[in-house]
């Protein structure tokens, strides 16, 4: 074995121990030491392998080793530890097995644990045995900083050789007893690493683990798991962790009510969540700005904005002065209500008080003047945001973009991609979803795709929406075949359909008479369990009124009614106009009888295919009435409306002068 010749070893004597010549460690023969065929997963060495207590003196050590058969000794790692000889361990580690390094850590458990932990930093933990590793970490976790203690912990509980979380928790409560180890610290971080690593399941076990033990986890910990459980909806596992709590007597803390509250009005329980900060003040905790602000967004989220104004007074009242938070909460929630005027001047407001909006503000104000196509006022949100000093954010972009596409500008949404590159800033998966969605639309295939490849190239996976896009552009293009082979891609790849890539599918094959594929897909659905909706029907029912069977279609709107699916006031214009095209007047009047008889009104599309079948049938005077009826109900006729009168009957001229004054 090779040793760095200019590595020192002039330091190598503690308490009088005699200096290891570099000669000595040139001549070690590691491989003879060890049997190759060694289990990795060593049974825990026996009690008669180890002193129960530590040594009270040091191990002697060996003489130096003359021959190149010497072994490594538990003195000679002893002392290197001891010494700081670092780069010798390190150097030496790939050659030291689960035994060796064990006794060495129990032998050093009561030295100062800084060592051990830079012992553990050298050495290669993959190759330890589960036994080994986890009295590395029981020494480690005396240490004030947990920090040392987590990471190892994490890196067990990810080792693939470790199966069981019961099994790395029982190792840790063995040398914990051994060592005499007071603290129960070893068993709250357990219990934070898995809830880092997002593994809710065992931390749960390790809860009950310590329960069973007697040992009651920390209110912080039980915070952690309370937090990782809400933030993956697993709501009902948060109140069987909280009754727990409570069983267990463990008190609660204001971080802990605060979580409570924020799964109540995640629920929709919003009064409940009110009471509990009763329940909470009651017990001589003060609500903080956080609690205000769990209830403001809850009530925001629902669209109660009133209620989320009483709570704004309740918490200004009891001196309690809101944040940036509350603020963008109720600016937000008025946005998504279409109240940009309230949203602006509650804006102002908050920087009256002093408080500086940040990006996330700013950019919930223009996504509701986007979503109003006041681009205007979008943009000089955007400008405003410039001159504080508050850079724009990717999602601002995003926003512009998407609004300027939706608008047909297509040449200021190229400006903004190139201002996105000039600000070195780089686009993320939802801004190239939005170009693609945006090319797609304007019918751009070259376009759409090419940036379907530049995101493979910068290594963002297209999604769901991205395939979506490119399928719907397809189809418009009555490009079917690349449609469906792209589609089998996806499924491929388990990217899995929803209802909005079936349904454009379908809508591709319907539009190109391809009906039996059409048909095809809706099975398609069933079998991958993406329930059809009403745009599903209303496409297959256009696509069976286009090829004149009209029975069919009415035979779709008995299916999705038997399917629990609500038809539209689109399902039954579809009818009305099949009919009327195949002049079955009296057919088509019934369906709209229906259609009044469930709430549903006449609309634009319900008149001008009646209009279009009455003239068809040369019933040019019930046209005409049909045609006054739709003005009194404030609908406006449109170019169809008269090209079906003109050709039907000719131009209504004394209607059209009436009309005119």
């Amino acid at each position: 074995m090779y040793i760095d010749p200019s590595f020192s070893l002039h330091n190598m004597k503690s308490h009088g121990h005699r200096a290891l010549s570099l000669q000595t460690v040139k001549h070690h023969k590691l491989s003879t030491l060890f049997s190759t065929n060694q289990s990795h997963f060593s049974p825990l060495f026996s009690s008669t392998s180890l002193p129960k207590t530590p040594p009270q003196t040091p191990i002697s050590p060996p003489n130096p080793p003359t021959t190149n058969n010497t072994p490594i000794t538990e003195q000679f790692l002893h002392d290197s530890i001891s010494s700081s000889q670092w780069h010798l361990i390190k150097h030496l580690s790939s050659d030291l097995n689960s035994s060796l390094i064990s006794k060495t850590l129990y032998n050093l458990h009561k030295t100062p644990d800084h060592l051990v932990l830079k012992f553990i930093e050298q050495i290669e933990l993959h190759r330890l045995d589960i036994e080994t590793y986890c009295l590395a970490i029981i020494i480690v976790s005396r240490r004030p900083s947990p920090k040392p203690t987590l990471q190892l912990l994490k890196q067990i509980i990810i080792d693939t050789r470790i199966s069981n979380i019961a099994d790395v928790f029982n190792q840790l409560a063995l040398w914990r007893d051994r060592l005499s180890v007071k603290s129960s610290v070893v068993f709250d971080l357990l219990i934070k690493a898995c809830c880092e690593l997002k593994r809710g399941d065992e931390a749960f076990k390790c809860f009950y683990m310590m329960k069973d033990r007697g040992i009651l986890p920390k209110i912080e910990t039980c915070n952690v798991m309370l937090s990782l459980f809400l933030k993956l909806d697993q709501i009902e596992t948060v109140w069987v962790l909280y009754a727990e709590m409570f069983r267990l007597r463990i008190n609660s803390s204001v971080y802990t009510f605060n979580i409570m509250i924020n799964v109540l009005c995640k629920e929709g329980k919003l009064k409940k969540a009110k009471e509990f900060i009763g329940i909470m003040e009651g017990l001589g905790f003060k609500p903080t700005v956080v609690t205000y602000n769990t209830m403001v967004q809850g009530y925001c989220s629902r669209g109660r904005l009133e209620g989320a104004r009483g709570i704004f007074k309740v918490m200004k009242g009891k001196g309690i002065e809101p944040d940036s938070y509350t603020y963008g909460s109720l600016i937000s929630g008025m946005c998504k209500e279409g109240r940009l005027e309230e949203a602006s001047e509650l804006f102002g407001k908050m920087e009256e008080n002093g408080l500086v909006p940040n990006a996330v503000t700013y950019n919930t104000l223009i996504d509701g003047y986007c979503n109003k196509g006041n681009l205007v006022m979008a943009f000089s949100y955007r400008d405003e945001m410039v001159r504080k000093g508050i850079m724009p954010t990717v999602s601002t972009y995003n926003l512009l973009i998407h609004a300027l596409f939706m608008e047909g500008k297509m040449t200021e949404a190229d400006d903004m991609i190139k201002e996105i590159g000039e600000k070195g800033m780089v686009p993320d998966g939802i801004t190239y979803n939005i170009l693609i969605n945006g090319y797609c639309r304007h019918g751009n295939v070259k376009k759409a795709f090419s940036l379907h490849d530049e995101m493979l190239s910068k290594g963002i996976q297209p999604t769901r929406v991205t395939y979506t896009s490119l399928i719907y552009v397809l189809c418009k293009r009555n490009r079917m075949k690349e449609a469906d082979d792209l589609f089998e891609k996806i499924i491929g790849k388990r990217v899995f359909p929803d209802i909005v890539m079936f349904n454009a599918l379908i809508d591709g094959h319907c539009a190109n008479g391809n009906m039996e594929c059409a048909f095809l897909l809706l099975k398609e659905m069933d079998r991958m369990k993406v329930p059809p909706d009403e745009v599903t029907y209303n496409t297959l029912m256009q696509g069976r009124c286009r090829e004149g069977k009209v029975e069919e279609a009415r035979g779709l709107l008995d299916e999705m009614k038997r399917r629990g699916i609500k038809p539209d006031h689109i399902s039954y214009n579809t009818l009305i106009s099949g009919y009327s095209r195949r002049g079955d007047m009296k057919d088509a009047f019934k369906v709209q009888d229906e259609m009044l008889s469930i709430g549903f009104n006449p609309t634009l599309l319900t008149y001008n295919a009646l209009i279009q079948g009455l003239c068809k049938n040369q019933e040019g005077d019930h046209a005409e009435e049909l045609l006054k009826e739709m003005v009194s109900k404030g609908i406006t006729p449109d170019d169809s409306t008269y090209i079906s009168l003109i050709e039907g009957i000719g131009k209504p001229d004394n209607f059209l002068d009436n009309n005119d004054s």
